[in-house]
């Protein structure tokens, strides 16, 4: 199995350093980038399994650049880990709606941070699960991490590939976030419940440029279901 590559781009130096010391003691493979600009030569030169970007970066901020990645096909399912000082739920949540897999906010333990990175890249690894499933038009190919509907495909990220995956083998009962969130993300993983609300919305916004976006409904005060009944 080959070492996961860790793109780290942060604009301080000692920050870079202490990322990429921590990161290589986990087994990582670490590539390091000062600015948005050279960080984009770097990822479609050698891309990375993940992107470790911090929110605040001299000219080309780092959620312009995570908005660019998830733009891209070529680079739309590369994971991204936000790093912030910004503490604010606002801020955490425009981070996760331009794309960004999860945030770390500083100050951060590293080792809170390497269990973040491996989480999110289990979470965009391909499922297990090899059988094609089917809701309508709807298709999901989990050996394949691919999705399409009429035939077309649709492009969603890996942790709303997870969420589409779990939903359609637990069709008609509903979930609360909670459950949500240790079914998708795990139980181990600490990361707020507004966060399923925001790959909701991703996941439904991909799912309505065909007309799907219903599948996935709200129950209000309780969480969320997927049913393909009317």
């Amino acid at each position: 199995m080959s070492t996961p590559r860790i793109l780290v781009v942060e604009d301080e130096a000692p920050i870079r350093e202490m990322l990429k010391m921590a990161l290589e003691r986990a087994e990582f493979e670490v590539l390091e980038a000062a600015d948005a600009q050279q960080a984009q030569a770097m990822i479609f030169e050698l891309p990375p399994a993940l992107v470790l970007l911090d929110w605040m970066l001299p000219g080309m901020s780092g959620i312009d650049l995570a908005r660019r990645l998830k733009r891209d096909s070529s680079t739309q399912e590369i994971p991204i880990i936000m790093l912030t000082a910004k503490t604010e739920e606002a801020d955490k949540v425009r981070g996760l709606e331009v794309g960004a897999d999860d945030y770390v906010t500083k100050p951060f333990s590293p080792r809170e941070l390497v269990a973040r990175i491996k989480a999110v890249l289990r979470r965009a690894a391909p499922t297990s699960h090899q059988e094609s499933l089917s809701v309508h038009e709807l298709k999901l190919y989990p050996s394949e991490h691919r999705v399409t509907i009429n035939e077309q495909d649709i492009h969603i990220g890996p942790t709303e590939f997870r969420l589409l995956h779990f939903f359609m083998t637990h069709q008609d009962r509903v979930y609360s976030r909670n459950q949500v969130l240790d079914q998708v993300w795990g139980s181990n993983v600490y990361i707020e419940e507004r966060t399923v609300d925001v790959h909701i919305r991703r996941l439904r916004k991909a799912l309505a440029t065909q007309g799907y976006d219903n599948l996935v409904q709200t129950v209000r005060g309780v969480g969320y279901r997927f049913s393909a009944k009317n």
